[in-house]
Formats: structure tokens, C-alpha cells, sequence
């Protein structure tokens, strides 16, 4: 993410006019936008395969699912941000076209460039959202998916998956091996 500097300033409502024209995708975080960068081939392998996956599964249960292309909306921090993979079963959604406000599962597939970032202030950012049930870290580097679930007194709980093991997404009710997910990203050293 890069500090655009076209634009000191802007309001929410700014911020999603300019958007719907821009050729590059930009997050929102309390008036300033940050450029969006590419992804790598594993990083869009591993969201098509769990795209596919959840879709399938959630098709006729009311949750919809959105990649890259929507954003999720923190109205309490002045926040817009763009999950790799976001879900939302909540039909109070259906009003705002351009971005959700009531994602029950937010997947961020890790970057180097973006990894502390996703686990720090961003997901500090997502627990302001009152329906976000699970946060979901997916490494592209590993085997490895790190799912942060909201118990019943509101506290994060880690859990961890890795090669062999099977995901549980519970705000879905889906599960999954971690093969799935991973199937034909190719791991590389970077």
C-alpha cells in the first residue's frame, strides 16, 4: 500500500465517486487513499481455489460472497479496505453497492509487503465491525492459515492450520483441507 499523493485530503463520499473512475484500486483510511499493488500468481491461485470453494458452498443460504473488487466498509474509523475475499450473509449489505458494512468472514491472502500490516492495524480495524465472526490470514509462502474467531465474550481465539489439516470456517459452517486451497500454487523462494 502506497500513500497516493494526488489527493490530500478527501470525504467518504468523495473517496467513492473518484473510485468507481480510477484504473487503480485505492483504500481509504481516514482521508487519505493508499494505492493498491498486483498480485503474485499464488496469491490469486489460492483465492480463486477458496473462492470457488466457498461459493459452492454458501449458493442458496442468503451469504454472498465478494473478491478483491468490493470494499468493506469500517464507518466508525473512516476506513474503506479492499479484502482479498469477504462474506456477508447479512441483508442490511444489500443496500450499498459499492462497498458492505456487515461482513460476517474477511480472508486476507498474505504479502510480503503487507503481512505485518494485515496482522496489525487492519485486523485491529476489522474488530470494529460488530458481524465480522472470523478474520482469516492465509500465508503463500506455506502451508499455512491463521483464523482468528470471535468467541462468545468477544475475544479473538487463534487458530492455526497447517499442511494435512482441515480448515473450519464456523461463521460459514465450511470446511476444507488445506490441499484445496493450496492446490496448484507453486511455493517459491522470495
Amino acid at each position: 500500500m502506497v500513500l497516493s499523493q494526488s489527493h490530500p485530503y478527501l470525504s467518504p463520499e468523495e473517496y467513492l465517486e473518484t473510485e468507481k473512475s480510477s484504473p487503480i484500486k485505492h483504500e481509504y483510511i481516514q482521508g487519505q487513499i493508499y494505492a493498491m499493488a498486483g498480485a503474485s500468481d499464488a496469491h490469486v491461485t489460492i483465492t480463486a481455489n477458496l473462492v470457488t470453494l466457498l461459493r459452492n458452498h454458501i449458493r442458496g443460504t442468503g451469504c454472498r460472497i465478494y473478491v478483491a473488487d468490493m470494499k468493506a466498509r469500517i464507518e466508525s474509523l473512516n476506513i474503506f479496505y479492499y479484502p482479498d475475499i469477504m462474506v456477508t450473509c447479512d441483508q442490511r449489505d444489500t443496500n450499498f453497492e459499492y462497498f458492505k458494512r456487515y461482513p460476517s468472514l474477511i480472508i486476507e491472502v498474505l504479502s510480503p509487503s503487507t503481512e505485518a500490516f494485515d496482522r496489525g492495524d487492519k485486523f485491529s480495524d476489522y474488530q470494529e465491525l460488530e458481524t465480522l465472526q472470523e478474520y482469516v490470514l492465509i500465508s503463500q509462502t506455506r502451508q499455512r492459515i491463521d483464523c482468528f474467531r470471535r468467541n462468545s465474550e468477544g475475544r479473538w481465539e487463534l487458530y492455526s492450520y497447517r499442511e494435512n489439516q482441515e480448515i473450519q470456517l464456523t461463521s460459514v459452517n465450511f470446511s476444507c483441507s488445506l490441499a484445496d486451497v493450496y492446490e496448484d500454487v507453486l511455493f517459491s523462494e522470495i
